[in-house]
């Protein structure tokens, strides 16, 4: 019962989407236990890509806080986010502490991924840099995964700031 009042209201946001003709957006989850974390990265990385000419959207916008961001995985809403104009989705979380984090070479699908909770926060006192991934799906196929490596933060806001410093650079460098 409370799965089918999650899906009706999913349904019901994702039909006020307002979509500007055929333009295809972006699903930026950020995949944080913190909501003050989670909304944090989204806006960053949200207002990051739309700069960069990449439409997005953070999930705040589509799925009520505190839900379970794994029924974004189901067929109906995935056809509900291609009827509102969202055809890809970006995964943010943490991997690690250290510089030398490498990218996993296993190709997992969009339910396992979106099913995993995130052990680590945006910041930790005892580090001085932040590994982010970035992994990204399009028709429930994983079609591109990176790592940020963000050094020299002192404090939560110092990892964002060099997120915004970093990102575009890197998408210009690797992701286009």
């Amino acid at each position: 019962m409370k799965k089918n009042k999650l899906i009706f209201l999913l349904v019901c946001v994702l039909s006020i989407i307002d979509v500007k003709g055929q333009e295809t957006k972006t699903l930026v989850i950020g995949q944080f236990d913190k909501p003050d974390e989670r909304y944090a990265i989204e806006v960053a990385i949200t207002d990051l890509f739309t700069r960069n000419g990449i439409p997005s959207v953070p999930s705040l916008n589509v799925i009520k806080q505190g839900a379970d961001p794994s029924i974004l995985a189901l067929d109906s809403i995935q056809a509900k986010l291609k009827q509102a104009g969202i055809d890809r989705i970006a995964i943010v979380n943490v991997r690690g502490y250290d510089r030398k984090f490498k990218l996993s070479d296993k190709e997992t699908s969009l339910k396992e991924t979106l099913r995993r909770t995130s052990i680590y926060h945006i910041y930790r006192e005892e580090a001085t840099s932040v590994s982010f991934e970035f992994i990204f799906y399009k028709d429930n196929k994983m079609t591109f995964r990176d790592i940020l490596k963000c050094g020299n933060v002192s404090d939560r806001d110092s990892v964002i700031k060099r997120i915004r410093k970093k990102l575009p650079k890197r998408m210009a460098k690797k992701w286009s």
